[in-house]
């Protein structure tokens, strides 16, 4: 009998958790020990049930996914973690191998993949997808898109996103504000994160206040 795999899914959508969770429950070998939306609540989950994969989402809202990654290290887990995310930059593909990821898997692939990227994980493999591979490369060899491209402008939803959060809102309430999806605020925030460097959304202030304050906060 194959070795029963057993599997625990970060991800602070809760909708995407539960439908990802069915499905992957449903896999022969496959058992999922836990579906959490925040590190918190996953470093109880990965204290008590040793999970040997943690599938975790890049972008947690509030916390980024190399911070969470950092933390779950630091907690002696021996399983494998595979970082689940939309899409990000050159650079922080880079960030996120270094810091102790075996693979990087996008979402909008399809659920075979997904198997297929547990699986190897499990055999010692990693997994990398061709896309990801491709930004580890430019990002690497520090020719990244955003790197060829001069000074780093903000866009005028970058500056709106980021007048958000100096006024102390949340992801929930600049979407709310700017009646999109809370979803595109996340994929905003990152783009603010990999154009400064940080992981933090107080890092992010700092940098804008101190190094940027004259062309990022100025009101065109």
């Amino acid at each position: 009998m194959a070795q029963e795999i057993r599997i625990l899914l970060v991800d602070d959508h809760g909708l995407f958790r539960d439908s990802l969770s069915r499905l992957l429950q449903t896999e022969d070998g496959f058992r999922m020990v836990g579906s959490c939306g925040t590190v918190g609540e996953a470093l109880l989950v990965i204290a008590s049930e040793r999970p040997d994969i943690i599938l975790l989402d890049y972008d947690l809202g509030e916390e980024q996914g190399t911070v969470a990654l950092d933390q779950i290290r630091k907690s002696g887990l021996k399983g494998r973690v595979l970082m689940v995310t939309a899409g990000m930059s050159d650079a922080a593909t880079v960030r996120v191998l270094e810091s102790g990821s075996e693979g990087i898997f996008l979402k909008h692939s399809s659920p075979a993949q997904l198997v297929e990227a547990i699986r190897r994980l499990v055999a010692g493999e990693p997994w990398l997808d061709p896309r990801a591979m491709r930004s580890l490369i430019a990002g690497a060899t520090g020719k990244s898109e955003e790197q060829r491209s001069g000074p780093q402008v903000l866009t005028p939803r970058e500056r709106l996103v980021l007048q958000g959060v100096f006024e102390g809102l949340t992801n929930k309430e600049i979407a709310a504000q700017l009646e999109v999806s809370e979803g595109s605020i996340k994929a905003v925030m990152q783009q603010l994160f990999d154009k400064t460097g940080v992981r933090t959304r107080s890092q992010l202030v700092r940098i804008a206040l101190e190094k940027r304050a004259e062309d990022w906060l100025s009101s065109d």
